[in-house]
């Protein structure tokens, strides 16, 4: 029986460390993309080989097209093709609009959704050559239903890709692979008790964030058969965040 594989960038840390884990712990093999934490990645791998599947940690910088197409290399290497693929890996650091330099631009675009861009295609183009049906699964960002501060190049970058979602999900249906993303409000990566973005959670809905296998639990779905009716959407995962009810969440009261 074909175990089948999947990747994750960015899948050492945060959000992408449980989705890694939870996809091992469905029976995929994993392969755990880092770019500065590698003891991180290994671990993860570790604890894949004790729940009983195969694993890899393998370094790229997202933003760097070459290091993409060594990273899928040396993948494909060992696992010769990737069923699911998890775009994951991200940067967002906030700025306001008159403060933003190029560097910052070029920076995020690159990673976010250059490095997503070809990360798709070039596993795309593996799975049509070896007749796979395999799912591409992006994580995008609630940003793109609701706008706050600071955020006029991240926000704008994950329309992109939830754009192409749309796109190139029309065209790889073509050829029996899917692509969904996955749109996350604020959630829990394991800030700090003081971290002042904590604040945040008593003016949502749920009055807290999402926790990572929140997350990673719906990428788990989307990336399974019981999904396999779903492609060129984004789910929403973020607490009712962008709701008119966030600005006063307690004029209601339900009886």
């Amino acid at each position: 029986m074909h175990r089948k594989t999947a990747l994750i960038t960015g899948g050492a840390r945060g959000i992408g460390k449980q989705i890694s884990l939870d996809l091992a712990e469905e029976g995929y093999n994993i392969v755990v993309n880092y770019r500065s934490d590698k003891e991180a990645a290994c671990e993860i791998c570790e604890k894949a080989k004790e729940i009983g599947v195969d694993s890899l940690a393998v370094y790229a910088d997202m933003g760097s097209v070459r290091d993409i197409e060594k990273m899928y290399q040396i993948a494909f290497e060992k696992f010769d093709v990737i069923d699911i693929v998890v775009n994951n890996a991200g940067i967002s650091p906030e700025v306001y609009f008159l403060d933003a330099t190029e560097k910052m631009f070029d920076d995020m675009t690159a990673i976010d959704w250059k490095g997503l861009f070809f990360s798709s295609q070039i596993a795309a183009k593996r799975m049509v050559v070896k007749g796979v049906s395999g799912v591409i699964i992006n994580i995008s960002s609630n940003q793109v239903e609701g706008c706050w501060p600071r955020a006029t190049i991240y926000g704008p970058t994950k329309a992109a890709v939830t754009k192409f979602t749309k796109n190139a999900a029309m065209e790889l249906a073509l050829k029996g692979i899917r692509m969904v993303a996955v749109a996350p409000g604020y959630t829990d990566v394991g800030w700090d008790s003081g971290d002042i973005r904590l604040e945040a959670a008593e003016r949502l809905p749920f009055k807290r964030f999402a926790t990572t296998r929140e997350i990673a639990q719906a990428v788990v779905y989307l990336a399974s058969d019981k999904a396999a009716y779903i492609t060129g959407t984004s789910l929403l995962i973020e607490g009712g965040a962008s709701l008119p009810v966030v600005a006063a969440n307690d004029f209601v009261e339900v009886k």
